[in-house]
Formats: structure tokens, C-alpha cells, sequence
């Protein structure tokens, strides 16, 4: 599907069989070095719990290793908070908590790490906008990462951002995040959409999801109701294709603080197992979105905690490998696809 396809709106939705098939398979003799290793570069003393919540929902995605990168001031409140999870401190400028962007980026092109995770928690300034530039767009570097939250904000400040990120990204904004994204793309976007619009209309999210993709050569998931992925690819003259697909959720209970952190999480974990960012992107937010659906039936429409949801999105990913299993040996199925507890 391009991004002059008038029919975008009619994305393919994903499902319980196609999220299956996007499993990366488990070796049994794996080890954590196998099964990815992830840099988390999030969090700040006002967001600590963005870090954590990060962690959490890679480890239960299945990933190997978590190596969370904060300021130094910081990694003695962050170390053993998620018990599995190792800490790297950044070095900082005068000012506690505000790191130093240079000194910084050395440290973590050091680090061997399979994907990253940029955004969650970090505290806003110049400092954090030039780490991420300078982490996205640093030279012989092809480790993808996951872009959210104060990451998306830094991008949002930078004219054709977009022309300067050499890394495979995964972009996850909301719809103001992604407002703010649009405003700085120049004459790739006719006019800056209707905030409302991109949040209730399905075919304006379609729409605008799947042009983003094109221009920027990346994947992005639009957060929100009935989910948008779609990943792009760039041409040099400017414009470029995209494919794209929905996810059939819409659940009001997703809509509390640090949900999204758990999502780049899970997609953070996937292509650190492997995955290429489309189809991780698919099946994190898939994976995310039906462990959501879960809490929901035992709790209501309100009350969940983004705590929640890591551990049930561990019993969602081994429903989704025993229905890929079952198809790949043949053996026939005792329920249908969607049924039974996760």
C-alpha cells in the first residue's frame, strides 16, 4: 500500500494467527546473549518509573539482557528496582540529572547491544535533544531502536529531523507527539492534521500513519484506538511507500500513565530478538493490546496499572507459540483462534 492509496483507510487488521506467525523462534539452547540485548535509554528523577516499566515489559517480551542508561545521580535509585535489569551511569553536566551529551554518547556506542530504546522518562532540554540526534544519526551504526516519549519531542524540535537518523528506528507517538512531528516535516504533509480527527477517525489515522511512514523511511505506530503500524520506505526525491496494518483493540483501560512505556518495551524487545522493525512493531503492539484486553475482562474499563500488564503479556506470547506450534507440526487445533485463557 502507498501513501496516495486511496484505500488506506482499509488497512488488514492483525489477529491472533497473524501475530503468531511473527514469533522469533526460541533456541533451545539459548542464553540471554541469544536472546537479545537491550539498551534502555530512559528515565530522569520525574520519571523514574518510565525506566522501569520499560525494563519490565521487555524482560516479559522475552528478551536476554536489559542495560538501563540514566544520569549517574540516578543509577543508585534505579539499581535493583527491576532485580534482572543491569545500570549504566551517564556522565552529567554541573546541573544533577542533566547529562553530559558528548561524554554520553561515547559511553553507550560502547555498550554491545542488539536494540535500544530511546525516550521514555528523559528530562527535557538541549542536552537530551542533542544525545538523541547524535545517538540516532551516529555514523556505521545500524542497531535499531525504539523512539518514544521526550525522544519524539527532541526529533520535533529538529527541521527535517528525519534526514539525519541513520539507525533503523521504530517511532511510537501519541497524537500530539505526532502533531508535533508533522509541523516540523516542511511540504511533505498538506497542513498540520486535526488533533480530534487523528484520534477518533480511523481513515485520518490511516491516512496520516501511513504518509509519515513514507516520508520519514521509518516505522511509526500511531498509539490510540485501533492502533496504526505502518513502516515506510523513503525515496531521495522526497517521497516514498508505505505498508501498514490496524489492531482491532479499543480499550479505555490502556489509557493511563506508562502503558506506552510497557509498549516500547515489548517492541524494543522483539527486534532485539531479531525482528525487523515492521513486524516487530506488529506483533508488540499486538501482544500489548490483547494482554490489555485480558485486564480488562477481570478488572474493568478503569483501574489498570501499566504494572499490570507485563505479566500478562508473558501468558498472551505463550497462547500466540502454542497456536503457531500446533500450525507448524499440523496437529489439530481444540479451540478456536482467539479462545482460551492467556
Amino acid at each position: 500500500m502507498t501513501a496516495a492509496d486511496p484505500g488506506a483507510a482499509m488497512l488488514p487488521e492483525l489477529d491472533d494467527a497473524g501475530a503468531a506467525s511473527l514469533l522469533p523462534q526460541r533456541d533451545p539452547r539459548g542464553h540471554k546473549g541469544t536472546h537479545g540485548k537491550l539498551l534502555v535509554l530512559a528515565g530522569s528523577l520525574d520519571y523514574l518509573g518510565a525506566a522501569l516499566l520499560v525494563a519490565r515489559g521487555a524482560y516479559r517480551a522475552g528478551v536476554g539482557l536489559v542495560r538501563l542508561a540514566v544520569p549517574e545521580s540516578l543509577q543508585s535509585l534505579v539499581a535493583g528496582q527491576v532485580a534482572e535489569a543491569t545500570t549504566i551511569g551517564l556522565p552529567e553536566k554541573d546541573v544533577a540529572g542533566e547529562v553530559d551529551a558528548e561524554a554520553a554518547l561515547d559511553r553507550l556506542l560502547d555498550l554491545d547491544h542488539d536494540a535500544a530504546v530511546v525516550g521514555p522518562g528523559l528530562r527535557p532540554g538541549l542536552a537530551t535533544v542533542q544525545l538523541v540526534i547524535d545517538y540516532l544519526a551516529a555514523n556505521g551504526e545500524s542497531t535499531p531502536a525504539v523512539i518514544d516519549a521526550e525522544a519524539l519531542n527532541s526529533l520535533a524540535t529538529v527541521e527535517t529531523w528525519w534526514r539525519q537518523v541513520r539507525r533503523p528506528c521504530v517511532l511510537t507517538p501519541h497524537v500530539g507527539e505526532l502533531v508535533k512531528l508533522i509541523a516540523v516535516a516542511g511540504d511533505a504533509f498538506e497542513g498540520i492534521p486535526d488533533a480530534e480527527a487523528l484520534r477518533v477517525d480511523d481513515t485520518v489515522r490511516a491516512r496520516t500513519a501511513t504518509l509519515a511512514a513514507a516520508t520519514w523511511g521509518q516505522v511509526v505506530v500511531l498509539k490510540g484506538a485501533r492502533t496504526v503500524v505502518a513502516g515506510g520506505v523513503a525515496t531521495a526525491s522526497g517521497g516514498g511507500s508505505a505498508r501498514a496494518t490496524v489492531a482491532p483493540f479499543m480499550n479505555p483501560a490502556l489509557g493511563t500513565a506508562g502503558t506506552g512505556d510497557v509498549l516500547a518495551g515489548v517492541i524494543g524487545a522483539l527486534l532485539a530478538a531479531g525482528l525487523a522493525p515492521f513486524e516487530a512493531a506488529c506483533l508488540g503492539v499486538y501482544l500489548h493490546g490483547a494482554a490489555g484486553e485480558v485486564v480488562r475482562e477481570r478488572m474493568g474499563d478503569a483501574g489498570l496499572m501499566a504494572s499490570d500488564l507485563p505479566d500478562e503479556i508473558t501468558r498472551v506470547r505463550r497462547r500466540l507459540a502454542t497456536l503457531a506450534e500446533r500450525r507448524r507440526t499440523g496437529r489439530r487445533l481444540g479451540f478456536s483462534v482467539g479462545e482460551g485463557g492467556a
